[in-house]
């Protein structure tokens, strides 16, 4: 990595030079770092460079290395790692030069922030501009460090080890030959730089009346006007307390998994004080929105959303929201001119309960095998397209049967016909036209966090401390409560009640099964699962299953036969992933992860 690292280096002290150089004289239009200190929007664009490099995508990508989904093109890189092909040196879910990229804009900053003009006009309000970027870069560059760790720790010589830790700047001069250091020395390293950044960023950015000016800043002069500058609802979108309260809700509940737990940095008990902290600035169980699973296409909410309006009750931090039809190019059928990329499992769709939420196995779930789609979670209608459904600007049929008239059939055309019998519905918006005579696009919301996510976090981390009915961390509520809250809002159970709940809220054991399925249903296509099976150390190799769904010529009536769609093929080490095979190659201090080559 360090050509890639030394290139970036460069790109941050020199800009472009242009061919104006080999003439004489030449036309000055370098800058060194130096140039910050007098041009704050220099400045700001090296920390911008840190929020543009984050690893938040829309797109569904690591689903389809699970038993979630599919992909319908043969060449993708995901469909290669799930079916045998993940190696060190193809990884498509490696973290390594993009988070260490990003870190590296964080330490310029850090080293450099307290030197700039961040505001001539006052020293009072130069301090604050200040601290707003220097705590947003303790934030980023713990965030990054914890997506690094995500990706890359693992074990060598029986000890779980984490990825080098770099606290500065890097030059030409520098060593990149580094060993790699603990698990437990990375995830303090990240705690740290979350708590730092508490010391500079507000709770929340907002507007303040002159009597609501924080008093550290109020001592010195600070006006309300100034404040609101430094610290006001323009800077929405950007990190705050609230947000880093998730972050580490989310690093918690990582190292209190099965995988990490060895490390022993975090007990159950901890990852429950962290989310419930986290939830206590959204109101603790009231954080539950009502209308929080369906947040992807709430088109009035959506439609009225700014860059400075305050998120919706579900969302802790989103991006931002921008008109497109990209989402719906990708995913939507073939026959409303999608490429149809994702496709749902049936190990999905079985995974829904029904409407009075018992597993569909379950002797008291009246499943239906004629009709599997009839009286199910409502859920499953609004994540998943099955054979029928409608979607679209023009409320298109879409026929996936195998012997389907149209393009949406199953195995139809490869590339874009469904594998697996079923197309993705969640995150799409359902009013985007793609007929290419009447193209519309639409706003689209991207949640990076979701108060949902927080919640589960804390229902499994108190359901594995103190069982299911247990108030853990400080909180008033118990995992029960919070899946309780969860399954009500999709309309889940019968005459008020929720019988197979109950059930579960006497066994800690089949608590910790139902809650790992409301979260692999809630945060289904949110790129969580992928993860989730490794933290878990859950089977990677359950095959993913389609369904083939064909006419009965006599009576008309559908038949429906399960299949093994595409085969998952991971390794027992594979709970963690690879350092790149090229940084082994290069340094000698830096140890690969047991079973990686």
């Amino acid at each position: 990595m360090k050509l890639s690292r030394l290139l970036l280096i460069s790109a941050v002290l020199v800009s472009l030079t242009s061919c104006d150089d080999l003439f004489e004289p030449a036309l000055e239009n370098n800058q060194d770092i130096s140039e910050m200190y007098k041009d704050p929007t220099f400045a700001r664009g090296i920390l911008d460079n840190a929020y543009l490099a984050l690893p938040y995508s829309n797109s569904p990508s690591t689903d389809a290395a699970t038993d979630d989904a599919v992909i319908n093109q043969n060449g993708d890189d995901y469909k290669k790692m799930a079916t045998g092909s993940w190696a060190a040196n193809m990884n498509p879910v490696s973290q390594w030069d993009g988070r260490y990229h990003a870190i590296q804009y964080c330490n310029l900053m850090l080293e450099n922030c307290d030197k700039v003009e961040w505001a001539y006009s006052s020293e009072i309000l130069n301090q604050m501009y200040c601290d707003n970027y220097k705590g947003n870069a303790y934030a980023l560059r713990g965030l990054h460090m914890m997506y690094l760790l995500r990706a890359h720790a693992g074990m060598v010589d029986g000890q779980l080890m984490g990825v080098p830790i770099h606290l500065s700047s890097e030059d030409s001069k520098s060593d990149f030959n580094l060993p790699r250091n603990t698990f437990k020395e990375c995830y303090d390293q990240i705690m740290s730089d979350f708590d730092e950044a508490l010391k500079y960023l507000p709770e929340q950015y907002t507007d303040v009346n002159e009597d609501q000016v924080p008093a550290k800043y109020a001592q010195k002069g600070a006006t309300n006007a100034e404040y609101n500058r430094a610290f006001g609802i323009n800077h929405r979108g950007k990190i705050d307390g609230r947000i880093i309260s998730a972050f580490k809700a989310q690093l918690a509940i990582l190292a209190a998994s099965p995988a990490y737990e060895s490390a022993g940095v975090a007990s159950y008990e901890d990852a429950a004080k962290y989310a419930a902290d986290c939830l206590s600035e959204f109101g603790g169980l009231d954080a539950v929105d009502p209308d929080g699973w369906k947040w992807f296409c709430n088109k009035s909410l959506i439609d009225g959303l700014g860059a400075t309006s305050e998120n919706p009750k579900e969302i802790i931090w989103r991006g931002n929201v921008e008109e497109s039809n990209t989402l719906e190019t990708d995913y939507y059928p073939p026959s409303l001119y999608g490429s149809g990329k994702i496709n749902p499992t049936q190990n999905l769709v079985d995974a829904f309960p029904m409407a009075n939420g018992y597993p569909i196995a379950d002797a008291n779930a009246e499943y239906d095998a004629k009709n599997p789609y009839q009286n199910r979670d409502p859920r499953l209608a609004a994540y998943i397209l099955v054979n029928g459904d409608k979607i679209g600007a023009t409320d298109g049929v879409v026929n996936t049967a195998a012997d389907s008239k149209t393009l949406d059939g199953l195995n139809k055309e490869n590339g874009k016909s469904t594998k697996t019998g079923y197309y993705l519905r969640k995150l799409l918006r359902p009013d985007v036209n793609l007929n290419p005579s009447s193209t519309t696009k639409q706003k689209h919301l991207s949640a990076r966090i979701r108060t949902t996510e927080i919640l589960l976090d804390y229902a499994e981390a108190a359901n594995e401390a103190q069982g299911p009915k247990a108030n853990v961390g400080g909180a008033n509520y118990s995992a029960y409560d919070v899946i309780k809250a969860i399954r009500k809002r999709a309309g889940l159970g019968e005459s008020g009640k929720d019988p197979y709940l109950e059930e579960c809220a006497q066994n800690q054991d089949k608590m910790r099964e139902l809650i790992r399925n409301e979260r692999r249903l809630e945060l289904c296509f949110e790129n969580h699962r992928f993860w989730d099976l490794r933290r878990w150390k859950a089977n990677l190799n359950e095959a993913a299953k389609g369904i083939n769904i064909t006419t009965d010529a006599t009576t008309g009536e559908y038949i429906y036969k399960t299949f093994d769609a595409e085969e998952r093929k991971y390794s027992d080490y594979m709970i963690y992933g690879p350092i790149p095979y090229s940084e082994i190659l290069k340094y000698s201090n830096l140890k690969q992860n047991e079973g990686w080559k």
